[in-house]
């Protein structure tokens, strides 16, 4: 294919054109502004007027909407538009305080645009101002939103069809080629300098003033990875690899690994700024350029310098190498393009006194693209021609920055001083894009963290959870609201059935009456139509008679008229004959007076031959005179057409404002269905909070149980011990020769009696306490269910509004029905329109309407405050009681430890007890004179132990009964303070 014949077209966004435009205006209002003295009020700096009034800009970031008052000639200002803050700036952005540069208003009236300082163009729709409600409304973007200042960088890959873009404004932007739309866009708080994107498109280098940037690329954001402290870089570029990527930093490269972040070589050589650098298509080499007017080409690998080409007189800028990476072409301030082979300068084209700032090779190696310090592009073929031979295109407004061709070699990327991003088509000379090698498939895998990813599954199963929770509930509804209906149904049918045989009954009866009235009627019509026969006969008679008379007075009038019309025939004949007479003499006097008049034309003719001569000079005054006239003829007819046209649209204005209303009628009924959906939501929370205190109350029914069963085990316990202190006394009857020693043992264990006893009340006072904490949350459960009742008042009153909303509307619709009926008499129109604003809108609605909102909010988030602290209260109260019933739990645990200790050691002197008794008994022979001494000693101390254990056996069973009622008692309470409606306490969690 030969480049001579193929051209450069270009396909650029509308949004761009509109850019440029702006920037164009802005530079001359900014000459203007630079005039005149500056004041602190804020300034007018475009305004547009439209049917119904006008609007203007109000000062930095704020638009006017005035609107004429009827009968008067005066405007009122309806609305401030504002230009929205940047959605996905970190930082504290200057949008809101651009400065408005022009405004223009669509042929329908419908959509605003306005276009900033900043090269920003917003648009808002007017009838959604209107409709809005508040002081305020905000612009929104025509299309997307661009570079503010000066493109610093420009980068693509190869793996997506993605663009970046870097400037001074601190702004980092991702384009899509394909789609021409911003896909990602983020502020820093540093410029910009430079940006890379990696082959794949996952990751991007950007240079800031303070550092170099290595980020990752997100499904809606961009990420900092690692950070290197390259400040100013200027330059940056990965490999076609993506291994590798190198940074400028001053006059020295370094290239670091992507997948260490190591610094792999450091490329000294040039002695001032190098300007651009690029990889060959291997990555075995690197080419840069400085502004010392060095080429150096690296090897990649060793780090060493293979070539060079120095020219002094010349800074370059720009850098790109052949296919083939054996040619270099370089652009710098002499106004050439330098082809460069094996260390010397092959050929230079010069440029005709336009200073190339950057060159670009397609992959093909088939054509060079040119970019200028004036925005136009060129385009040269490859091999160079011998004459200066390209194809120049304008575009940018200022001078061309960056330039890069696409993997595929279809789209060449332009970027400017001007902050405009163009994306040319490069074709054929049939119009025909270039012919791809293989078709490039890009890759649809986008970056998320773990983190985003976790909360949207929690997202996605919550949701799933509450649409199964609906869907549970709509079913209970559904099958609920099919009992109802179905005795709804039965109802009617058996009121149906009860009203057909009643209505068979009347029937019945209405029917004896009907056959008795039948014969009524039949001897009244044959009454009627004798008494109409009669006067039938008497009507004709007269009426024969009057005839007769008639007929006599026709004949008499016909007499009369042939009479007259002989008469009138005479006269006639007589007029005629002397017209006739007069003609002829008439004829004679006219032909001698044309004689006559003949000879004074022929005379006049020569007079006026120079009477004409004298009024044409008079008759070109004359002609002046009146385009003068018709001209001001023109004028008024013109205001007349104009004041015409106002009117009709004033009438059309009035049709949309109509239209508008009965949209904001139906946005508001929605408005309230969402309210009522959200209403049932709150209504649905509050159940499934009441079944959940349900669940605790029964948990803390179940604790009670447990409670009382270890009551019981304890009651059954103490029993045991009385068995056991009954064995005891037995067994201190028969051992009365060792009364002395039990005694001083018996001391400790009515300690250990009453430090039981303690533990007794002590569980008592735990019992009361446990009670008045039940009692508490059965006042706040019925708390709970009183506002319950009032939430449900609330509604039905809510339903009955909507009710009563839709009665209005329907009204409306049949009023509006009417109205349509009067469509092509604009005046009746426009009085019954007027007539339906009257009927159903009126100045306190729209107050109304936003007070019954925000009294609606304030209940709503104080009702959510107070659940929210009483379940706070609830989960403290409940974690206090865990704690208290662990304590409890582990006291019991270690009561009954002690107690079988001590179980266990009574066994054990049982034991030894009964050892001892038969060491006394083998001794008896022995003790035989002391056995009347130790007798009345032994019952002495007998019926000391015996007293002293029948007086603790019955304290103890006086205290056991005691607590006994007081145990049923409390029970008593319990049952008698729970409630009828089952509510249920929060259980105790352990």
């Amino acid at each position: 294919m030969m480049f001579e014949s193929s051209r450069l077209r270009w396909e650029m966004n509308v949004a761009s054109v509109q850019k440029l435009n702006s920037q164009s205006e802005k530079q001359d209002s900014n000459e203007q502004d630079s005039n005149e003295p500056s004041s602190a009020l804020p300034r007018v700096t475009a305004i547009v007027g439209y049917s119904s009034g006008f609007v203007c800009s109000a000062g930095p970031g704020t638009v006017c909407l005035f609107e004429k008052i009827e009968e008067e000639d005066q405007y009122k200002k309806i609305k401030d538009i504002k230009i929205p803050p940047e959605a996905f700036s970190n930082y504290d952005s200057s949008a809101e305080q651009q400065e408005i540069s022009t405004l223009c208003i669509s042929p329908s009236e419908e959509t605003l645009a306005a276009c900033t300082d900043h090269g920003q163009i917003y648009s808002i729709h007017l009838s959604i101002v209107e409709l809005e409600k508040g002081d305020h409304a905000h612009f929104e973007y025509l299309s997307q939103s661009f570079h503010s200042s000066i493109i610093t960088g420009l980068s693509t890959c190869i793996r997506k069809p993605l663009i970046a873009t870097c400037s001074l404004d601190r702004s980092v932007r991702i384009w899509n080629f394909e789609t021409n739309e911003l896909e990602i866009y983020k502020e820093f708080q540093e410029e910009a300098y430079s940006i890379a994107l990696h082959p794949t498109g996952l990751y991007i280098l950007v240079g800031f003033s303070d550092k170099l940037r290595f980020m990752t690329l997100l499904i809606d954001d961009i990420r900092t990875l690692k950070e290197f402290t390259v400040r100013s870089c200027r330059e940056c570029v990965f490999s076609h690899g993506g291994h590798l990527f190198a940074a400028v930093n001053g006059n020295v490269i370094n290239i670091y690994s992507t997948t260490t972040f190591e610094e792999v070589l450091n490329l000294k050589g040039h002695n001032e700024k190098v300007r651009a650098v690029a990889f060959s298509a291997d990555d075995s080499c690197l080419v840069s350029c400085g502004m010392d007017g060095a080429v150096y080409e690296w090897n990649t690998l060793s780090g060493t310098r293979e070539s060079d080409s120095v020219l002094k007189t010349c800074s370059y800028t720009g850098v790109t190498l052949s296919p083939d990476a054996k040619t270099f072409f370089a652009v710098g301030t002499d106004c050439t393009l330098k082809e460069i082979q094996d260390c010397q300068i092959v050929r230079e084209v010069a440029s005709g006194d336009v200073v190339y700032t950057t060159v670009a090779m397609s992959r093909s190696g088939r054509g060079l693209f040119i970019g200028t310090s004036t925005g136009a592009v060129r385009a040269i073929k490859y091999p160079l021609p011998i004459q200066n031979a390209w194809l120049e295109y304008q575009a940018h407004a200022g001078p061309v920055t960056k330039m890069v061709i696409t993997f595929d070699d279809q789209f060449l990327l332009t970027v400017s001083e001007d902050g405009c991003l163009f994306i040319w088509k490069i074709i054929d000379k049939e119009g025909q894009g270039l012919k791809r090698e293989k078709e490039l498939t890009y890759a649809e895998e986008i970056l998320v963290t773990k983190s985003d990813l976790e909360e949207k599954n929690k997202m996605i199963l919550d949701l799933n959870r509450t649409v199964d929770e609906l869907q549970e509930d709509i079913k209970h509804q559904l099958s609920l609201k099919d009992m109802t209906y179905k005795e709804k149904i039965n109802e009617l049918i058996e009121k149906c059935h009860q009203q057909i045989s009643s209505l068979n009954a009347e029937k019945k009866v209405l029917q004896t009456e009907k056959e008795k009235q039948q014969a009524a009627h039949v001897k009244a019509l044959s009454e009627i139509l004798e008494k109409h026969d009669k006067e039938l006969q008497d009507i004709e008679s007269n009426n024969n008679q009057k005839l007769m008379l008639e007929y006599e007075k026709y004949h008499e009038l016909q007499l009369k008229l042939h009479s007259i019309q002989k008469e009138c025939e005479q006269q006639l004949h007589s007029m005629e004959e002397s017209k006739t007479r007069a003609l002829e003499e008439m004829m004679q006097s006219y032909e001698a007076k044309l004689k006559d008049k003949t000879k004074q034309l022929n005379q006049f003719q020569v007079e006026s031959q120079q009477q004409v001569r004298e009024f044409e000079e008079y008759i070109k005054q004359e002609e002046v005179d009146a385009d003068i006239e018709i001209h001001e003829i023109r004028m008024k007819y013109e205001q007349n057409l104009r004041e015409e046209k106002k009117a009709s649209a004033m009438l059309k204005v009035e049709l949309d404002t109509t239209t508008k209303s009965f949209h904001g009628l139906q946005k508001e009924i929605d408005n309230r269905n969402l309210e009522i959906e959200k209403l049932k939501q709150e209504l649905q929370k509050l159940q499934s909070v009441i079944k959940s205190l349900e669940n605790d109350i029964t948990g803390l029914k179940e604790t009670i149980q447990k409670k009382d069963g270890n009551i019981q085990d304890k009651e059954n316990s103490i029993y045991d011990l009385k068995k056991k202190n009954s064995t005891l006394n037995k067994a201190i009857d028969v051992m009365n020769h060792t009364a002395e020693l039990m005694e001083e043992e018996i001391a400790p264990k009515d300690d250990l009696i009453k430090e039981l006893k303690e533990q007794m009340q002590e569980m008592e006072v735990e019992l009361k306490d446990f009670h008045k904490m039940n009692t508490q949350l059965e006042l706040k459960i019925d708390e709970l269910n009183l506002k319950l009742k009032t939430k449900d008042k609330e509604i039905h009153k809510e339903l009955k509004k909507v009710k009563d909303f839709g009665v209005l509307v329907q009204r409306f619709k049949a009023d509006l029905h009417m109205c349509v009926e009067c469509i092509q008499d604009p005046q009746k129109l426009k009085e019954n329109i007027r007539e339906l604003y009257k009927c159903y809108v009126q100045p306190s609605d729209v107050v109304e309407k936003v007070a019954v909102h925000t009294d609606i909010q304030r209940e709503n988030s104080k009702q959510r405050e107070h659940y929210e602290k009483i379940i706070t209260t609830l989960k403290n109260q409940l974690s206090r009681d865990a704690n208290v019933f662990q304590a409890n739990n582990t006291k019991l645990m270690k009561d009954n430890v002690f107690l079988m200790k001590e179980i266990n050691d009574l066994r054990q002197e049982l034991r030894t007890v009964r050892m001892q008794l038969h060491n006394y008994e083998s001794q008896s022979n022995f003790n035989k004179n002391i056995k009347g001494s130790a007798k009345t000693r032994g019952a002495a101390s007998a019926g000391r132990t015996v007293l002293m254990t029948q007086e603790n056996s019955e304290e103890a069973e006086k205290i056991i009964q005691l607590q006994r009622l007081e145990i049923h008692r409390l029970k008593q309470e319990i049952f008698s303070q729970i409630p009828s409606s089952r509510t249920k306490l929060p259980p105790l969690t352990n």
